[in-house]
């Protein structure tokens, strides 16, 4: 039977969470600032410097991810990188784009709005 320890809770201030192994993108649990955050999940806990605000819920590069590269997130590709992506920088529709949505990459970075489609 495997012993069970009752630990402090965890805080969530400044952290992301990495839930696969095979993950290279993190979700903000908090609105990240730049600076250091700390990534938890897969059974180690690890800190990167954030390089530009992160809302939370939205991802962060664990690695660097090079253009045309899969977007890992879950253990599934979610997307491919549309340029490089640096470590600690939001990984969002401006640097990835989805293979369910050819559109996705042409969505406005903030709202998600289509920017490619004029609207009178």
């Amino acid at each position: 039977m495997k012993e069970q320890h009752e630990s402090a809770p965890v805080s969530v201030r400044d952290r992301a969470i990495k839930v696969n192994p095979g993950d290279n993108v993190a979700t903000a649990l908090v609105d990240l600032e730049p600076g250091k955050a700390t990534i938890i999940g897969d059974n180690e806990t690890v800190s990167i410097n954030v390089s530009e605000r992160i809302q939370a819920g939205h991802k962060i590069a664990l690695y660097e991810i090079p253009k045309d590269s899969v977007v890992m997130k879950y253990g599934a590709v979610i997307g491919w990188s549309s340029q490089s992506i640096q470590v600690g920088e939001w990984v969002h529709l401006h640097n990835c784009r989805s293979g369910l949505d050819e559109r996705s990459s042409s969505l406005d970075r903030q709202t998600g709005e289509p920017s490619d489609t004029p609207y009178e």
